[in-house]
């Protein structure tokens, strides 16, 4: 029988990121061949996954990265099982290593397919699923470009968001973090009324009406009132028309421009686990 070493079973370890125990008999079923080692941990992995596959997997870390330049940003989610994992510092720590790789790349396709230390990251995650032994996935997977990024991880890891503005002023980084964190709160439907889907407004619309007749009000009557609802709906659920959450008096469009006055919001994206 070869002899294993510790230092062999710790560097199995490293690399996979499985329990020691799972590395040692891995190494002894593989009589200390590395490579069929890692192999054997893999084929585990894809045994837990196909008993799991339809596990839900609503729990996890939601994770924003800027680049460098901070002109791209994406968003990702790590989903697995339990919020039990899902704090876990070495789970937190992958998903903040996918993130920065997921920045390279402009769809949760490519980045599956793309290269994590020799293995795809589909397979990193399969790989995950027999170390955790629960189901490990990419849910979500957003990106957003322009001339100013900034980003907002909410405590616990449960939303992440992105801002892009049209221009990096002074005071820029700050006025993106807390649109972010605006967006995260508040939950915006879109960025402005323009961006308001037509079949929102239409449904809102109709609520509107039914909502009137129900109180009474005549037929004549219902198109100008339910004008002035949707207009409501507008401020309360459009990102630059809701209040700012640090100061109600102004809206967010208004504390954007109390930055500097020729600066917008670009865009914004959200993700939440759940």
């Amino acid at each position: 029988m070869v002899k294993i070493t510790a230092a062999e079973v710790n560097n199995l370890r490293k690399t996979t990121g499985a329990g020691m125990m799972d590395c040692k008999n891995a190494l002894v079923e593989a009589e200390g061949d590395f490579e069929k080692a890692i192999e054997i941990l893999r084929k585990k992995g894809q045994k837990v996954a196909a008993k799991r596959a339809d596990r839900d997997s609503s729990e996890g870390a939601a994770i924003a990265q800027v680049n460098s330049d901070k002109t791209s940003g994406v968003l990702i989610s790590l989903n697995c099982e339990t919020d039990f994992v899902a704090k876990n510092d070495s789970f937190v720590a992958l998903a903040n290593e996918l993130a920065k790789l997921a920045l390279d790349f402009d769809s949760k396709d490519e980045f599956l397919n793309a290269n994590y230390n020799g293995i795809t990251v589909k397979e990193k995650l399969t790989e995950q699923t027999g170390v955790i032994g629960e189901k490990i996935e990419i849910g979500g997977f957003k990106k957003l470009n322009a001339p100013f990024v900034g980003s907002y991880i909410h405590a616990g890891n449960k939303i992440a968001t992105l801002v892009g503005l049209s221009s990096a002023v002074e005071g820029s980084d700050v006025a993106a973090k807390d649109v972010a964190m605006q967006a995260a709160a508040m939950n915006p439907v879109a960025l402005d009324e323009s961006a308001v889907d037509q079949s929102v407004i239409d449904k809102e619309i109709e609520i509107a009406k039914d909502q009137l007749r129900q109180e009474g009000k005549p037929e004549a009557m219902l198109d100008n009132i339910a004008k002035g609802k949707l207009k409501r709906f507008f401020k309360d659920n459009t990102l630059v028309n809701q209040d700012f959450i640090k100061d109600s008096k102004q809206s967010v469009s208004q504390y954007i421009q109390s930055v500097n006055p020729d600066l917008k919001i670009t865009g914004f994206e959200r993700l939440a686990l759940g």
